[in-house]
């Protein structure tokens, strides 16, 4: 009961609502359904967007009009996204399998005792246009990779990364320019 004290009556219904409404996108054997299915939703979503088995949380607090894909986007299997706030992935956007995007942190219930050093926090994320984000790779809260980037796998990306740049490790720094 402490969680519904913590998150209110109103967005543990959302939350309830929202789960199963997701039951349709799980089911769905195609991306195209699926991507369909979160236009419904209120997910902005470009044609040719393809959404593999992809999780997404903290519907509660921003639904699905938090998201937007632009045109030609990919987003491959077992990718976690974080919908506290607006996630933009835009035109020709990869994110590969096992890609985690965070909007938020949060060291737990407001009575933590870390929650004096360490606050909640919420920042959208974007990915801007032409940029491939690797396997494994974490995006964290406030992020922006620019345009034409690349994020090799398994990189946690703590700072944004400039347009046309090759960014690797943990955390992610920039390796080389692209042409």
């Amino acid at each position: 009961m402490k969680a519904l004290a913590e998150i209110g009556f109103g967005r543990a219904v959302r939350f309830g609502l929202l789960t199963v409404a997701m039951i349709p996108y799980r089911l769905a054997l195609f991306p195209q359904v699926r991507s369909a299915w979160l236009r419904l939703l209120g997910a902005r979503i470009g044609r040719g967007a393809i959404l593999h088995d992809v999780r997404f949380f903290n519907l509660y607090r921003r639904g699905f009009g938090g998201l937007s894909m632009g045109r030609d986007c990919f987003v491959g299997d077992e990718c976690l996204i974080d919908l506290a706030e607006a996630v933009s992935l835009e035109d020709q956007v990869t994110l590969a399998e096992r890609v985690l995007v965070l909007t938020h942190t949060n060291v737990g219930y407001h009575d933590h005792p870390l929650q004096k050093q360490f606050p909640p926090m919420t920042a959208a994320v974007v990915v801007e246009a032409g940029s491939f984000v690797g396997a494994g790779v974490t995006l964290l809260p406030g992020i922006r990779v620019g345009r034409g980037s690349f994020v090799a796998a398994g990189s946690v990306v703590t700072e944004d990364v400039p347009p046309a740049t090759l960014v690797a490790g943990v955390p992610a720094r920039a390796v080389r320019a692209l042409a």
